[in-house]
């Protein structure tokens, strides 16, 4: 366990008048010495009481964000209204996670017509370079980098926004985006977790500065001018004002074929990226249809099909209804393994075979629940299996790194529910910020394969595999819950983690998230060749401290290799927000590892 830091002591003393700079220090005590944390008259002692209201409620990753929502529905605004706004917000003042310079996913349950809805906001690659020609650029490396020009796919947000305000909005943009316009030019003050993003990120460009030439001038302009901005440090973005103010004057073509894309296609020209003005003017989201896998109990978890790994989650619902978790406790070693083998399973399958949709098919087998019993028998209760393979199905014809990312949610008074994850992938995106534009282009191209083979392979014009996914819970056929929770890879393990606490153990939806998680990292990759080796089969099964030390030392004798991981960066960030079908009364949670906020009225 660590000490707290002799500066930080040194300070908190100073302010209090126990000593001055000449006086001796006393030696740090170890944190079990230290002053816990309080009780709680109800729930769990490690978590904290859920939000309730009537009216309308926003969960997102800042609690300004979380307002901006609420402004909107109080407003008259719809549950999709509020979304925008909100997701707008974040992109100013969490700009570590998303941006409009990344890709959009939603579920969107809508009361007047009972149904669900997906939309799928991911963009596409330059349609005038084939894979030979980006292999070219890449010389000798084996793999798209995760900065510069190559990684830049198309930014789908802006089209997302207004296709989801064509469907469902009820006010005009320009009071949806009007709070994030202020906020940007006047300022708002950095959260905590927020900064300590910005200070990662800021390192992370600077190391690879070092091995790889990108243009950072105009990031560095934009964010980190005086260093990485501070917590309560106020932060201004007056470009991003600027562009926001056009595209809510201008509507959608503003971003994709009017002043703002000439500015971005330039300056990836520039850069000597191959993307020209067709490719943004002829972007378009995708209506998509959510494909749902009952659990137990009337649960069901419904996700978004490929070309997101949303289908991942809905694999190991079919492969972990097979056993019943409840015969041990959760902190158990046996619901431990048998959740990291499930992942193992799906993400075998996910490596193999998801991948843009319009290029190459999912078999439709892999959700079905014989074919979950079939990848279930492959577990072996007592150990790990050193490498798990993908299925042996066919491919249809041709027709994970380290993720960050926002989830928001809302729900309106009138039943509305909107789940969406937004993000531009590897910490802030690729390093490039068009010019006098203020934001960055997402890095999520990275994800396509080099193999020309393999399902996910670079193509002209074609979407990459990708991470984000937003969910949603039916209960007895009916909608009952939207959640997210954001980090790459981590997030399909995360729905079904949270989904597991809340139907197999009873939990509420504040202590399903803030419950010790797991992150299975590793196995198989979607970006490595089709037919060779997996790079690290067995993977790292990441744990937080709150997992019982008795589990990880059987977990570790299992044959997992088990590495405890205390400061809760890789295990996402999770909000949801659940509508009680007879009441109305929602229900909304946010966590401990984000800024966020769950509030209504």
């Amino acid at each position: 366990m660590r000490t707290l830091p002799l500066i930080i002591a040194a300070g908190l003393m100073a302010a209090l008048g126990g000593c001055n700079q000449a006086e001796e220090m006393p030696e740090a005590k170890p944190i079990e010495q230290q002053i816990g944390a309080g009780g709680r008259p109800v729930g769990t002692p490690w978590s904290r009481s859920p939000v309730y209201s009537s009216n309308g409620m926003a969960a997102t990753a800042h609690p300004l964000a979380t307002q901006v929502a609420l402004d909107i529905l109080k407003a008259g605004g719809s549950a999709v209204d509020a979304a925008i706004a909100a997701n707008a917000a974040l992109g100013l003042m969490e700009p570590t996670g998303n941006g409009i310079g990344g890709d959009l996913f939603a579920i969107i349950y809508d009361p007047a017509s009972k149904e669900l809805y997906g939309l799928n906001a991911s963009g596409r690659s330059p349609a005038g370079q084939t894979l030979d020609q980006l292999k070219q650029q890449l010389g000798d490396a084996d793999s798209i980098p995760p900065l510069g020009h190559l990684p830049v796919t198309v930014p789908g947000t802006v089209d997302g926004w207004f296709a989801m305000h064509g469907r469902f909005g009820k006010l005009p943009m320009r009071q949806v985006l009007a709070p994030t316009i202020d906020y940007a030019r006047n300022g708002h003050p950095v959260a905590p977790v927020i900064a300590m993003y910005y200070e990662r990120n800021l390192s992370a460009f600077e190391r690879r500065m070092e091995t790889t030439e990108f243009e950072f001038d105009n990031a560095r302009a934009t964010y980190f001018a005086n260093g990485a901005p501070k917590a309560g440090e106020i932060f201004k973005n007056p470009d991003l004002a600027d562009t926001l103010s056009r595209i809510a004057r201008n509507g959608r073509d503003e971003f994709y074929s009017g002043v703002t894309a000439r500015v971005m296609v330039d300056y990836l020209q520039k850069q000597g990226s191959a993307f020209a003005m067709e490719d943004f003017a002829g972007h378009t989201s995708e209506w998509v249809d959510p494909a749902c896998a009952a659990y137990r109990d009337g649960y069901e978890l419904c996700e978004l099909p490929p070309n997101s790994q949303g289908f991942a989650a809905l694999q190991m619902v079919n492969i972990l209804k097979n056993v019943d978790l409840r015969q041990w406790d959760r902190g158990s070693p046996e619901v431990i393994h048998y959740i990291t083998e499930a992942k193992r399973l799906a993400h075998a399958d996910v490596a193999r075979f998801y991948a843009d949709p319009t290029f190459s098919a999912l078999p439709e087998e892999l959700l079905t629940e014989a074919y979950g019993k079939q990848r279930f028998d492959l577990i072996n209760p007592d150990k790990v299996t050193p490498e798990f393979m993908p299925g042996e199905i066919e491919i249809a014809p041709k027709l994970e790194g380290e993720g960050d990312t926002t989830y928001l949610t809302v729900v309106d008074g009138n039943g509305m529910m909107v789940s969406l994850i937004q993000s531009n992938y590897r910490g802030m995106g690729g390093g490039l910020v068009p010019d006098g534009l203020g934001f960055m282009f997402q890095d999520r191209g990275e994800l396509f394969s080099l193999d020309p083979a393999h399902p996910n392979a670079y193509e002209p014009g074609k979407r990459p595999f990708h991470t984000i996914i937003p969910a949603f819970v039916k209960k007895d056929g009916k909608p009952f819950m939207t959640l997210g929770l954001m980090g790459g890879g981590m997030q399909p393990q995360g729905h079904v983690q949270v989904l597991i606490n809340i139907v197999d153990y009873g939990m509420n939806l504040q202590e399903a998230g803030d419950a010790a998680r797991i992150n299975h990292d590793g196995g198989r990759s979607p970006t490595e060749p089709l037919d060779g080796p997996a790079i690290d089969p067995l993977g790292t099964l990441n744990v937080e401290a709150g997992i019982p030390e008795a589990t990880r030392k059987r977990l570790s004798a299992m044959g997992h290799q088990v590495e405890l991981v205390e400061n809760g960066v890789m295990f996402g960030g999770y909000q949801a927000i659940a509508r009680d079908p007879e009441t109305g009364v929602l229900t909304g949670a946010t966590e401990m590892r984000k800024d966020g906020q769950a509030q209504g009225y």
